[in-house]
């Protein structure tokens, strides 16, 4: 697995490699965000460890370029924020940051945060490979997700990996009520060390690819104080 860690103050991108790389982890730095773009596009890495407040583009800046970029892979990213930065660590969150940590931080909770981004993966067992409900069909082993539109045609899905698991899921159980909770444990494992507000984002950016109205919904509905269901 293959990590970039963007971070400028130097002792710290060492400290936080010389841990990785004891796991096994292969390590690339870099020390402002035109750097971390450039070898994005050149060597995009499983996972991005990726500074708030770095020189040139900002964190925030970064990570939504990222997510904008079509890749042959679509990175887990782990926001590196200060204290007292709640509200951007929300808003990185919303431009597509997969879990964030607060400095100072412990190296080994960090190795453990990564190891759990990287463990993701929809858990169905002996379940069948392909779900389907009126509107989609979701082939877990080919990885395709199309909606269909009238009865002799369909449309692919541009989904990013937990997109893909997050659609599955819900429609592999449609109807159920799924809290955020469940849905952590479902798609990050039990050992997810990071804020639930997580699954909120993906729900909205899942949203604004499937639904006719994101604002209002059709299909993933919130249920007021429990979670989500997906109705079709």
């Amino acid at each position: 697995m293959e990590i970039l860690i963007v971070e400028d103050e130097i002792e710290i991108a060492q400290l936080i490699q010389l841990y990785l790389e004891r796991e096994g982890f292969s390590c690339r730095h870099c020390r402002d965000g035109l750097c971390a773009i450039s070898v994005f596009q050149e060597h995009p890495p499983d996972l991005i460890i990726l500074d708030l407040k770095i020189p040139g583009l900002d964190g925030l800046e970064v990570c939504a370029r990222i997510r904008q970029q079509p890749s042959p892979k679509d990175p887990y990213i782990l926001m590196l924020t200060a204290k007292g930065e709640e509200n951007d660590r929300i808003v990185g969150l919303s431009t597509g940051a997969d879990d964030y940590m607060v400095k100072p931080f412990s190296p080994k909770e960090l190795v453990a945060r990564v190891r759990s981004l990287l463990r993701r993966t929809l858990r169905h067992g002996k379940q069948s490979q392909i779900y389907r409900s009126q509107h989609f069909v979701i082939n877990i082993e080919r990885h395709l997700a199309n909606k269909i539109v009238s009865t002799n045609q369909s449309v692919s899905l541009d989904l990013t990996i937990l997109e893909f698991e997050l659609l599955a899921t819900f429609v592999s159980s449609l109807g159920r009520v799924w809290n955020r909770t469940e849905l952590i444990n479902k798609l990050w494992g039990t050992d997810f060390y990071g804020d639930e507000r997580v699954v909120d984002t993906h729900v909205a950016r899942l949203r604004k690819k499937i639904e006719p109205d994101p604002a209002n919904p059709t299909f993933i509905k919130t249920v007021i104080g429990s979670g989500y269901k997906f109705e079709d």
